[in-house]
């Protein structure tokens, strides 16, 4: 037996083909009528923008008044806590000319107070800043992420003053600082810091040495046999390293650092 559910689905297909058939319509065209078709718009493309005004203040470059230094002098305490980002815009203010109060910092107690010097540093961009920083990075007694961060921001604001201290600090006991300078080195486009590269191929820790190893093909572009530099160990990259030791000794008087790849803009 038919169920009364059935039954009544029945009635009301019945009774809608009926309606159809009053208004004229066939069911065909009543199904297509309630179907919806995409259609594409036009599309128009955003307008341009307009060029923005450059309304920055530029930097400081005149020397600061005794008031100024008094100022300065007074902000470095505040480097560190609740107004630290505000002390560090007013160094940033006052420009390079606040370089050798700022660079005090670097030997204050308080982590905090060194790390966001360093910060500043970067920040007011000048070259001046370089050599403090770089023996802020060969400091044994410093912790390794305030060194890690000197070696950083010097090598970014002149590269040309860093070989040396990448050369000391890739024979630090601490893997951290070694793999630091294994990874700034590649843009420091000196053949100084080919060696210290090639002694670390054959670290006891893995990541320093792909780090070295990686340094080296940005810098040089030599082609080595490939090896799985990942799942060696400290024997293999020693074997390894002796095929750049070897081509450096071959090479170095002649080679030059090759220009850095640039990217082809489309268009």
């Amino acid at each position: 037996m038919i169920g009364v559910g059935q039954q009544r689905m029945r009635q009301v297909v019945v009774l809608g083909l009926i309606l159809l058939g009053l208004m004229g319509m066939c069911p065909e065209a009543g199904w297509a009528g309630s179907m919806v078709w995409p259609v594409q718009m036009p599309y128009e493309a955003p307008p341009k923008s307009e060029p923005v005004p450059d309304v920055s203040i530029a930097p400081n470059t005149k020397a600061l008044t005794p008031e100024e230094l008094q100022r300065a002098e007074a902000l470095l305490p505040l480097l560190e806590g609740k107004q630290e980002f505000w002390a560090m815009g007013e160094f940033v203010h006052l420009g390079e000319p606040a370089l050798p109060v700022l660079t005090k910092a670097l030997t204050m107690p308080g982590p905090r107070i060194r790390y966001n010097a360093i910060e500043t540093m970067s920040m007011i961009k000048a070259p001046a800043a370089t050599p403090a920083l770089l023996e802020a990075a060969k400091l044994a007694t410093e912790i390794p992420r305030i060194r890690e961060h000197a070696l950083r921001v010097a090598v970014r604001l002149d590269p040309q003053q860093a070989p040396p201290a990448i050369e000391a600090m890739a024979k630090d006991p601490n893997s951290v600082i070694r793999k630091a300078a294994a990874f700034e080195a590649r843009y420091v486009r000196k053949k100084e810091v080919i060696q210290p590269l090639i002694d670390l191929l054959g670290d006891e820790e893995k990541f320093v040495a792909m780090s070295a190893v990686q340094s080296l093909w940005t810098l040089t572009r030599h082609e080595t046999e490939f090896h799985d530099w990942d799942a060696s160990n400290k024997q293999d990259r020693q074997n390894w390293a002796q095929e750049w030791i070897e081509w450096w000794n071959q090479s170095k008087e002649t080679f030059e650092i090759p220009d850095p790849k640039t990217r082809k803009q489309a268009g």
